[in-house]
């Protein structure tokens, strides 16, 4: 509706009337007018219907819902079900062309536009969460192991007699197998105890580039999010000494954007150093399904590099799925959402009264267990809380006869602990460590798991067995 359509319909129904539903209309209009113009994420989020409006308002501009389109050639957005359609907005074409993602489709005009206004608010989004250098973004709908490949890849045009990676060690196979299915070989540094933290052993990293030959590394991949006891890699550090050598610093920051010490370890890393870009999911960070991640770099014509690397064009549902969230969230969302995550680990949220995961560590370290345990102190982690990690003490060599007739007692027991018990004689003397589901093993007793447990807390019951003959 349009103001000459609008003048029309006074006509047809009361003249006061249809004023009302044009102001209606402009106040949406409005919206879609400031993120035009702006590019930027909405301070206040948008209704559904706003939303809505907007797609429907890109899709028509995409040829294959021109009124009268008959499209005979190769792309022409062809789609057999109408559900299938309705689930994308009937935005059809995808994003990008054969030679880059970010590339202007000339039969798809608010398909491109979906994808530029995407990833300028999504760049809006990294500077809000403590990035404010980042210079240029794009949404790739890959996850963030494929995305790490495609920024190898990109450096391997730069680098061409590069077969090496600088990898601090993190237990995740997506980093693993994105350098491998780069094509380059890792060069697993081990991370080194301080306390109770798994810290990067910056002194070997220097002394592989120096063995290795810096020409002969296409870049050191570094992470942020990680699971305690690692702890973030000491990226500051890391870039200084990329800067020194002269060698690319790629981040796997998967978890990072809710982190705000992860964004400031990049932010201060790209301050000091050198960074190349960052990667981080969408589906992590933004609560959107998987399938999607966020390149940022702050060189924008290397991050335009990596997006010409992707070959073809590409699904534009991950563009979608996160302007559709950012959208509907706001700026003032995202940023309420990373107050009350820093708050529920840190225990500065704006509500108090949450449980937050201080109260969780304090009462962890109060429980009271059979077996010896203690809280690891991984204070440079993002969440800012101590990790919780059981110790287990060698226990004695329990014989399997001995077990089988601990299971003899589990008559009483649900039938799946009976099977779980069942199962555990089958396995190997050693694997018999400390405790399992069925069966606590303590001095040279076993404790039998029975319905005993459902009423009374495990304390009380490992309390009433170790006083009984």
């Amino acid at each position: 509706m349009n103001s000459e359509n609008f003048t029309l319909s006074e006509k047809i129904v009361s003249a006061s009337y249809v004023r009302q539903g044009s102001q209606a209309r402009r106040g949406h209009e409005q919206l879609i007018r400031h993120l035009l113009e702006q590019g930027k994420c909405p301070e206040e989020g948008w209704s559904e219907s706003t939303i809505e409006l907007f797609l429907n308002e890109l899709a028509v501009m995409d040829s294959n819902n021109f009124l009268g389109n008959c499209g005979v050639g190769e792309r022409e957005g062809r789609v057999a079900s109408s559900l299938v359609a309705r689930r994308h907005y009937r935005l059809i074409h995808g994003i990008g062309r054969s030679g880059d993602i970010a590339a202007i489709q000339p039969k798809a005009a608010g398909s491109s536009l979906l994808n530029k206004l995407t990833n300028s608010v999504v760049l809006d989004i990294l500077k809000l969460a403590g990035v404010r250098s980042v210079a240029s973004c794009f949404v790739v709908p890959m996850a963030t192991g494929m995305s790490l490949t495609l920024c190898f890849l990109t450096l391997r045009h730069r680098r061409p007699k590069a077969r090496y990676i600088i990898w601090p060690r993190i237990d995740q196979k997506s980093c693993f197998k994105a350098m491998i299915t780069a094509g380059f070989e890792p060069v697993v540094v081990e991370n080194i105890l301080e306390g109770d933290e798994l810290r990067t052993d910056l002194e070997t990293v220097e002394r592989k580039i120096e063995e290795l030959g810096a020409d002969n590394i296409l870049c050191v991949h570094s992470t942020t999010s990680c699971f305690a006891p690692r702890v973030p890699d000491r990226l500051e550090e890391l870039a200084t000494i990329c800067a020194k050598y002269n060698i690319p610093h790629i981040v796997n920051n998967a978890y990072g954007v809710q982190s705000s010490k992860c964004m400031h370890l990049i932010q201060q890393g790209a301050r000091v150093g050198r960074i190349d870009a960052f990667v981080q999911s969408l589906d992590k960070n933004f609560m959107v399904p998987v399938g999607g991640a966020i390149i940022a770099g702050f060189d924008e014509s290397f991050v335009q590099e990596i997006s010409q690397m992707y070959p073809g064009r590409a699904s534009a549902s991950p563009s979608l799925d996160v302007l559709i969230t950012l959208l509907t969230l706001g700026a003032s969302g995202y940023k309420k959402l990373l107050s009350e995550r820093k708050g529920n680990t840190a225990g500065q949220g704006a509500d108090h009264k949450r449980p937050h995961f201080p109260r969780l560590h304090v009462a962890l370290r109060g429980l009271p267990l059979p077996l010896p345990q203690r809280c690891l102190c991984c204070g440079h982690h993002p969440g800012r809380c101590d990790a919780v990690h059981q110790t287990a003490r060698q226990v004695p060599e329990v014989s399997e006869e001995r077990v089988q007739c601990g299971h003899k007692q589990l008559r009483g027991a649900p039938i799946p602990l009976r099977r779980h018990a069942r199962r555990m004689t089958q396995r190997k003397r050693e694997h018999f460590q400390t405790y399992s589901k069925a069966i606590f093993m303590v001095d040279n007793w076993v404790l039998p798991f029975t319905h005993e447990l459902h009423s009374r807390t495990f304390s009380d019951v490992f309390t009433t067995a170790k006083e009984s003959p």
